[in-house]
């Protein structure tokens, strides 16, 4: 399967930079995908295609971080509006709209979706009760310049951030506190948790290290020919992806750090990028306002890519219709 060349799936239909993106647990009706941008649209797409369903509209204002809660019944969204929303992913409606002070970067679900994190440039953390939406939100303070990514973790017990004060702290929901803390060299621009908890995925400047997630160790950590913005541990641990400054698509080794293959395929920065929750592909988000899809094994038959006698062929996603707007 070597000799067969990448073919990443391009999803249409934003009109500025992509810079998050979210997949869904595998559920019954496959997986699925959200994707934040500078243009105010967040969309959902299914996961394995990248077809697109549908765009949540009423953000007035670029959208940084999006999410989607394991079931991919709800949906969330946090925007330079200084609005965390929260909406039905099935019908498309808005349930909850929580006003903050500042552009909102970063929001999540806890495992049971009654819990709602966000995180802002006031450089507070706040956690919403769904079901009490009216309440006032659980709130922590420490962080000294604006939070970049809110994670549930540790079984929701405790919570996970970043932030442009180049520390990454651990909060203890219970008491409130701050728990732990590491400092980086530099803003560490992109944090995901391990798909089995235990490993956290760190990139800041040109490195991507990994991390225990109990007692925040170092496990390992390795240098990439660019500025990274973006990683992503697969599901088995046996590979990462990661992408950044140079519009390269970079895949290595976990326990080596062995280059094993890099693409081209964006025309700008890459922004984000994830594995898919089987592990079968990752997705990626650019300054060219795309999500590209791409095969963790090369020329096997998944989603819209066909093997066809040795080729792998792919089909277009589907894309939202343009919307024709009449000269005044």
């Amino acid at each position: 399967m070597a000799n067969l060349r990448q073919t990443p799936l391009t999803c249409s239909g934003h009109t500025r930079p992509v810079v998050h993106l979210a997949f869904s647990d595998v559920t019954d009706c496959g997986y699925f995908l959200i994707s934040a941008c500078k243009d105010g649209k967040p969309m959902l797409r299914q996961g394995d295609t990248g077809d697109w369903i549908g765009t949540f509209e009423g953000h007035k204002g670029a959208v940084w971080g999006v999410a989607l809660n394991p079931q991919a019944s709800k949906a969330a969204t946090g925007a330079a509006d200084f609005n965390a929303k929260v909406w039905d992913a099935v019908s498309g409606e808005e349930v909850h709209s929580f006003q903050h002070n500042h552009i909102v970067k970063s929001v999540n679900f806890s495992s049971d979706s009654v819990l709602f994190a966000t995180g802002s440039n006031e450089k507070l953390v706040r956690i919403f009760d769904l079901n009490k939406p009216e309440a006032s939100p659980t709130v922590f303070a420490g962080h000294t310049s604006g939070i970049r990514h809110v994670i549930f973790f540790r079984g929701d017990t405790h919570l996970i951030t970043c932030a442009d004060d180049r520390t990454l702290r651990v909060w203890d929901r219970a008491s409130g506190q701050e728990v732990q803390k590491l400092d980086f060299k530099s803003i560490p621009s992109s944090l995901e948790v391990s798909k089995d908890g235990t490993t956290l995925t760190v990139t800041h400047g040109n490195i991507v290290s990994f991390w225990d997630s109990q007692t925040l160790e170092k496990i390992r950590e390795f240098t990439v020919p660019t500025q990274v913005n973006s990683a992503s541990l697969h599901p088995d641990k046996t590979i990462f992806v990661c992408g950044g400054e140079d519009l390269k698509m970079y895949k290595f080794d976990y326990t080596t750090g062995t280059e094993i293959e890099s693409f081209k395929g964006h025309f700008g920065p890459v922004h984000c990028v994830r594995f898919s929750p089987d592990g079968e592909l990752y997705a990626s988000g650019s300054e060219d306002g795309t999500l590209r899809l791409w095969q963790t094994t090369v020329g096997k038959t998944y989603g819209l890519w066909k093997c066809v006698e040795g080729t792998a062929i792919a089909a277009e996603p589907i894309a939202p219709q343009k919307q024709e707007v009449p000269a005044s």
